[in-house]
């Protein structure tokens, strides 16, 4: 069908947006006329003009009597950009197909009823799932006020994350940790724990060939052992928070935000820093997702409290054996197996010598945002 090849179009243009555009979600728009297409543009960063304006300017008075396809409704409300229902209406467009109606609440189908009542004919719902699969940290976070959470594991066919010793590099081959550089890019915030930290002293920045984005930097770290000559607190690559509990030593803390890192003392949860309170935080400063590279308690924690909406998961064709090499999850866990956490949405794939999972945990507390917005719940 045209409908779905130039909202497939649509798609296309959106995604060159990845990792450019939070807190705002991504969103690609094509001006067809008699056949051809006239326009084209996306969102390609907050605060700039949106998708519908740069199509529109590409397409001139070509606009008149033509159809325009967008991935979300145009927005009828002024931020920091005009309203692109008025911009459609005074180019002449008498067509408007969109993927999906737009989740933020200022918007929420008042932009398509706008349209219709200036005369233009308005079609919702084409290519709507992978509309909202395009945008789900941003539609978790507008409905919710919570980020998207993602967990990333690697692990060995076997199940390890280490050796029995601690050793740990590398589970994967180079082409999985390009991958995972590339998660990074994507992602407003990277969280780790301060095992992590001490043991690696990682960087925790996107490291592509072309370049990238370098997500804010999270440490849990309920006591403030950080050491300031952590890369992660002198590199000055990404911002750094640091999470600590009422526990942690006033002079560390000081210490810290001395050498440049923010610190948050937040509320504890058995001894260690609560994590629904440092999300809900979080998305309180329009960080709409958060990629967790996290040990296995961390992991733990997170599955325990239903905080996860995501999952990549590596496995690696090794094993390494021994009954006392730590595995990806640990926590409370199931007591029996009819408890266990479903993974929904299942993408398997071959990455290098490796194999990934992408999935969505069943039990997320979001899951039924998405069946409005196009997702499978």
């Amino acid at each position: 069908m045209d409908d779905e090849r130039y909202m497939g179009e649509a798609l296309q243009l959106a995604r060159r947006a990845v990792g450019k555009t939070s807190p705002n979600p991504m969103v690609g728009a094509v001006i067809v006329k008699d056949g051809h297409i006239v326009g084209r543009g996306w969102h390609q960063k907050a605060g700039t003009a949106h998708a519908e304006i740069h199509a529109l300017n590409e397409a001139g008075p070509l606009a008149a009597d033509a159809t325009i396809y967008v991935t979300l409704e145009p927005c009828s409300h002024t931020g920091r950009t005009g309203p692109c229902t008025e911009a459609i209406i005074r180019a002449g467009i008498k067509k408007v197909v969109v993927a999906m109606t737009d989740p933020n609440p200022l918007v929420a189908g008042t932009g398509l009823e706008l349209l219709r009542k200036a005369g233009i004919e308005v079609i919702e719902g084409i290519m709507a799932l992978e509309a909202a699969q395009l945008n789900e940290s941003f539609i978790k976070w507008i409905t919710t006020g919570l980020p998207f959470v993602a967990l990333k594991a690697a692990m060995t066919l076997d199940g390890k994350i280490a050796t029995r010793s601690g050793h740990s590099r590398w589970i994967t081959g180079p082409e999985a940790r390009l991958f995972v550089h590339s998660l990074r890019n994507q992602y407003d915030a990277i969280l780790v724990g301060i095992g992590t930290v001490l043991a690696d002293d990682p960087e925790l920045t996107a490291r592509l060939p072309e370049g990238g984005r370098n997500p804010i930097r999270i440490i849990l770290d309920s006591e403030a052992r950080t050491p300031l000559t952590a890369k992660v607190v002198t590199d000055g690559q990404a911002k750094t928070i640091i999470a600590v509990t009422p526990r942690a030593p006033d002079e560390r803390i000081e210490a810290l935000r001395k050498a440049g890192a923010e610190v948050l003392v937040l509320p504890e949860c058995e001894k260690r820093v609560a994590l629904p309170a440092l999300f809900k935080l979080l998305g309180s400063r329009m960080i709409t997702s958060v990629l967790v590279e996290g040990g296995s308690a961390i992991h733990g924690a997170i599955i325990d409290a239903k905080l996860g909406d995501k999952l990549y998961w590596f496995v690696a064709p090794k094993i390494v054996g021994g009954g006392c090499a730590p595995n990806p999850v640990s926590g409370q866990g199931v007591s029996t197996m009819e408890e266990a956490i479903l993974i929904e949405d299942q993408i398997w794939q071959q990455v290098g010598a490796d194999f990934l999972l992408i999935g969505h945990f069943s039990n997320r507390e979001g899951r039924n945002v998405y069946r409005t917005c196009g997702r499978i719940g």
